[in-house]
């Protein structure tokens, strides 16, 4: 089997591993902040931080929900990551935006966060701010034992079925999953246009 058909092969093990109901019950709840005129604020960094770009765009657009992804600003990032620390710089921008008990958090992230390892430590103070003020903390990693893992409401981890390949499986699966949760009839709101 060459390397093309393996990854295809895991792509495919892994979307039939995934728990539909664990997708259901985030859906749910994201529903709910829809209904109450709550926010999502999705945060990631490397090739996560595009897919919460993306993830902005989808849930605004298709359906309905007022989304922020603060790397979408990249001035006001590395200005804090200059003048602050890098590790701050989702809590201040949650802060700023007056994250509130009706809005969610939606992390995206292949790591998830892990304050002992010293990784993606500001995922970790989001987490934890959120958390504090009552907001909806949920989430799509690729590993297990997070800081979301740890702090959430909800997330939903990705089926490890190759130690080698987490990366890519984790981000691509990150957009499955949104995808499908803007396609989902609780939270379309507009057809795409294909």
């Amino acid at each position: 089997m060459n390397f093309t058909q393996k990854h295809l092969k895991e792509t495919a093990a892994i979307a039939n591993l995934i728990d539909p109901e664990r997708v259901e019950d985030m859906i749910s709840k994201i529903a709910e902040i829809k209904k109450n005129q709550g926010r999502i604020f999705f945060i990631g960094v490397g090739g996560s931080a595009a897919n919460a770009s993306h993830a902005v765009n989808d849930f605004r657009k298709l359906a309905g929900i007022e989304s922020y992804a603060p790397t979408d600003n990249i001035a006001e990032i590395t200005a804090r990551t200059n003048d602050e620390g890098w590790e701050t710089v989702f809590v201040e921008w949650l802060r700023t935006s007056r994250l509130q008990s009706n809005d969610c958090l939606f992390v995206l992230s292949v790591g998830g966060g892990n304050r002992e390892f010293n990784v993606s430590v500001n995922i970790c103070e989001a987490i934890e701010y959120a958390t504090a003020l009552g907001a909806y903390v949920t989430g799509i990693v690729g590993k297990h034992e997070s800081h979301l893992s740890k702090f959430s409401n909800s997330y939903l981890e990705i089926p490890l079925v190759n130690s080698d390949s987490v990366t890519p499986h984790a981000e691509s699966f990150q957009e499955v999953i949104w995808h499908l949760m803007v396609s989902h009839p609780l939270l379309n709101s507009n057809a795409t246009k294909w």
